[in-house]
């Protein structure tokens, strides 16, 4: 574990490069990347969301494409189409953008419900099925998605079954007065819009990392309370639908990685609570007559981790 805790404080410094003051949404996403989960990252443009993701792809040394989601996107224009070849006289398949290791598809709920059922395809299979072939996407497959909340519902809002295909959602902030400084500072240092980072590992590497999650033990207590936190918001009265058992895995990955991140073989209660937020609030569903009120998934959560008892020292060892 002390290696990959080195390794990703080196990814990190890497991005922070390019990144100025957001160390908690930076570490988000490399968990993200370290469990093998899809990202969503919601927020106002102009906020870095697009950097975010060039900056892992570039110190990661990954294969990196975008994808600009309209309500005119084919899913062909995603997955990618076969072309007749008059040399070969036969029709030969050409990848789309999605065939890629870090794949941003940006303002993701623009797009019609067909061409979002192309890439769930693709997220929850890591495989692309085309005219009866089904074609492997590169190891690791990881879609980093932007949604912007000034246009939430967007022309095709996305639907829930997608919603919690996202391993965790998240959104960025502006930044402080003193680190927007230093983006302007950097930028005046640099003499150029563009920031080149170093690679730190590549593709194979990314993946023994998140194979080496493998060896971070969970306590049956702790396991107990990830089950207890989900099942929480399921008898919680503010909720339609409450999280389900793939809210459990996510936060059973996301804890594994948290874990990993502070050098450490097994997860502790405290793994848990610092991503229950982003991996459960977007798995709920609220009562449409709590919608005025402003509720949130996010507060639902956080009462859930209020009322669900902490597992005892006793219990841990």
């Amino acid at each position: 574990m002390t290696n990959v805790a080195a390794s990703c404080e080196r990814i990190l410094e890497q991005v922070e490069r390019a990144i100025v003051g957001k160390r908690e949404v930076l570490e988000l996403v490399l968990l993200g990347l370290l469990a093998d989960g899809h990202i969503l990252l919601e927020d106002v443009p102009g906020l870095a969301k697009t950097l975010i993701a060039r900056s892992f792809a570039q110190a990661t040394s990954l294969s990196f494409s975008r994808i600009q989601f309209t309500p005119d996107l084919m899913p062909s224009d995603v997955t990618g189409s076969s072309i007749f070849n008059q040399r070969n006289a036969d029709f030969e398949f050409r990848p789309g953008p999605v065939f890629a290791n870090l794949v941003l598809a940006d303002e993701i709920n623009r797009a019609p419900p067909k061409t979002q059922a192309a890439l769930l395809e693709a997220m929850q299979g890591g495989q692309v099925a085309t005219e009866g072939e089904a074609r492997p996407l590169p190891p690791p497959f990881v879609v980093l998605a932007t949604q912007n909340p000034v246009e939430y519902e967007g022309p095709y809002p996305l639907p829930e079954a997608q919603l919690d295909r996202f391993l965790l959602r998240t959104s960025i902030g502006y930044p402080a007065r003193e680190d927007e400084w230093q983006v302007l500072a950097r930028r005046l240092e640099r003499g150029a819009d563009e920031v080149v980072l170093d690679p730190v590992i590549d593709a194979p590497g990314l993946v023994e990392l998140q194979r080496a999650l493998e060896h971070v033990h969970v306590g049956e207590a702790v396991g107990l309370y990830m089950v207890d936190l989900v099942a929480a918001t399921r008898s919680s009265t503010r909720l339609a639908v409450g999280a389900s058992p793939r809210g459990t895995l996510a936060l059973l990955k996301l804890s594994r990685a948290r874990a990993a991140l502070d050098s450490r073989d097994f997860v502790a209660p405290e793994d848990v609570k610092a991503v229950a937020v982003p991996a459960l609030a977007h798995r709920l569903t609220l009562r449409p007559e709590l919608w005025v009120q402003r509720v949130r998934g996010e507060d639902v959560v956080r009462e859930a981790l209020e009322t669900v008892p902490t597992p005892a020292a006793e219990e841990l060892a």
